[in-house]
């Protein structure tokens, strides 16, 4: 009989569904040590948060078919070597959606009317009435960035209160979120006119430090800040010091840059400043949930049969799977490529291959361009399971397109995006085993997409490489690679730079203001 092992206090109720066709270990608490000993044992690890599932644990584990992570974040499981190994590594991407969203508003209700230090001071007998004055929801502006399930659960809730619901999120469809009530506008926008703002986005290297003390100086003074998304997004540090100078006027936290925070975290023992330790997700619901999607999910595996949340990879043939895969990094590319030129919400794509290519099934390929478009700009884990199913959730009509001839190269995928009333595409192909990126807003480039790049559309004449080079260098930042594009236009040119390290904020705003190039766009392959 194959065997489980359930770590970390996974729900008996998920347990009990495995009970009767496997051998489940329960071990609520283990130790690392423990785990690397006797992984070996077991067809399925079932864990939660505490347990890390490290390149060392899954080397150990001989037998080991699935990973089961009861919840969204997949952080504490190295998925390059499960992947390496063969190993499925699957989540429960909405198993805690309701209670994150609950959470979030209770912070939101408790942060308003000054509950919980009302109840601390009436623990201790004191009666304060009139100390602990609190604000109506009713009629306020609730800003909500990030419009994914949970962003849009808060925003119904706060409809329900008669809020104001303003939101911004540059990938969701503004039809959509308008027919449910909620306004799409710009992130300054949000930040200049909320009363209340609730931040849900993942924490991706653009999103880290959103908002810091310059976006809160441009706030209204009796703002109040919820982040029950991801430590990070609001920088601690600075929300402190907004608070203490009364710029910010409260905030309800939930989670933190290092949980657990240390005793002398800046915002412990600050007035109007209510903190939770990542309760997110601590319903008795949401465990359960999650354990039952994991459990499901375990179960599937084990008999063989398709998984439908796997974070690592879908189910496909082995003679397709072949001749694909050389291409699947690349198509994650031209997603992540075709986000970030896009000039407003994505509505449409459409892909094309061309080429040998179409003799077989590529609709992982397209699903792979839509993962590595939704990644980085998504609270949720996008896989190739569920990247379809977050597309159609935003309104994005997705078409594929096969085209046997190939005029310039052996095999080609073209992705073309309608957003903003624009058309934006990207082309990509192989030499060798390689991706490049070999057109991008019909400029023809050369372009190794392996970890950043700045596209660069400039004015055709001297001096402008030595002009960006200079920039560049005097600022830090290593260019590792160039390649400059025409088109039929004359007079302009596309230079796409390939960039060793990340660009601060400050740096890139400046860089787009050189009067030698028309505009510019980071692209970081993070999360591909």
């Amino acid at each position: 009989m194959k065997k489980i092992l359930a770590a970390d206090g996974i729900s008996e109720k998920g347990i009990e569904l495995l009970k009767n066709d496997f051998e489940v270990d329960v071990r609520d608490k283990i130790s690392h040590e423990e785990l690397l000993e006797i992984i070996g044992d077991y067809d399925a690890l079932m864990v939660r948060s505490a347990s890390k599932v490290s390149a060392d644990v899954i080397e150990r584990a001989t037998k080991l078919k699935i990973i089961g992570r009861a919840g969204v974040g997949v952080d504490n499981i190295d998925i390059p070597a499960a992947t390496a190994k063969g190993i499925i590594v699957i989540n429960s991407p909405g198993g805690n959606t309701i209670a994150a969203t609950e959470h979030t508003f209770a912070m939101m209700m408790a942060l308003s009317r000054k509950i919980p230090i009302a109840n601390e001071t009436m623990q201790r007998g004191e009666w304060n009435r009139k100390q602990y004055v609190g604000v109506e929801l009713k009629g306020k502006t609730l800003g909500v960035i990030g419009l994914g399930r949970i962003g849009m659960g808060v925003a119904k809730r706060a409809l329900a209160f008669e809020m104001n619901v303003i939101g911004y999120d540059p990938y969701v469809n503004e039809e959509r979120a308008n027919d449910l009530g909620v306004k799409v506008v710009s992130l300054d926008e949000v930040i200049t006119t909320a009363d209340f703002i609730t931040v849900h986005m993942p924490l991706t290297p653009d999103t880290k430090n959103m908002i810091t003390l310059n976006e809160m100086k441009k706030m209204k003074s009796d703002v109040r800040l919820i982040n029950c998304a991801r430590g990070g997004i609001i920088n601690e540090e600075d929300l402190a010091e907004a608070i203490k100078n009364n710029i910010v006027a409260g905030a309800a936290i939930d989670v933190f840059i290092e949980e657990p925070i240390k005793k002398d975290h800046p915002l412990i023992g600050l007035k109007n400043v209510v903190l939770t330790p990542h309760l997110g997700a601590s319903t008795v619901e949401a465990q359960i949930g999650v354990s039952l999607d994991v459990s499901k999910g375990i179960k599937a595996a084990l008999n063989g049969e398709p998984v439908t949340s796997a974070v690592n990879m879908a189910p496909v043939s082995q003679q397709v799977m072949q001749v694909i895969s050389p291409y699947l990094n690349l198509a994650e590319r031209l997603g992540c490529t075709i986000c970030s030129i896009a000039e407003g919400p994505i509505k449409k794509i459409e892909v094309t291959f061309n080429g040998e290519i179409t003799n077989v099934n590529t609709s992982l390929l397209t699903t792979a361009i839509i993962k590595g478009m939704l990644n980085p700009v998504l609270e949720k884990e996008v896989n190739y399971i569920n990247a379809p199913l977050f597309a159609k959730e935003r309104g994005i009509k997705i078409t594929e397109v096969k085209q046997k001839e190939s005029t310039d190269f052996a095999n080609l995928i073209i992705v073309r995006a309608e957003a903003g009333g624009k058309e934006c595409s990207v082309k990509g192909t192989l030499f060798g085993n390689e991706g490049r990126i070999v057109e991008i807003n019909k400029f023809r480039v050369d372009v190794d997409p392996h970890s950043r790049i700045l596209i660069c559309p400039h004015i055709n004449r001297p001096g402008v490489i030595g002009a960006v080079g200079t920039f560049m260098g005097k600022n830090g930042i290593n260019i590792s690679d160039m390649s400059v594009g025409t088109t039929v236009i004359k007079g302009t040119s596309l230079m796409v730079l390939t960039i060793d390290n990340d660009i601060p904020a400050e740096i890139f705003n400046e860089f787009k203001k050189l009067d030698v190039i028309f505009d510019a766009k980071l692209v970081n392959f993070y999360a591909v």
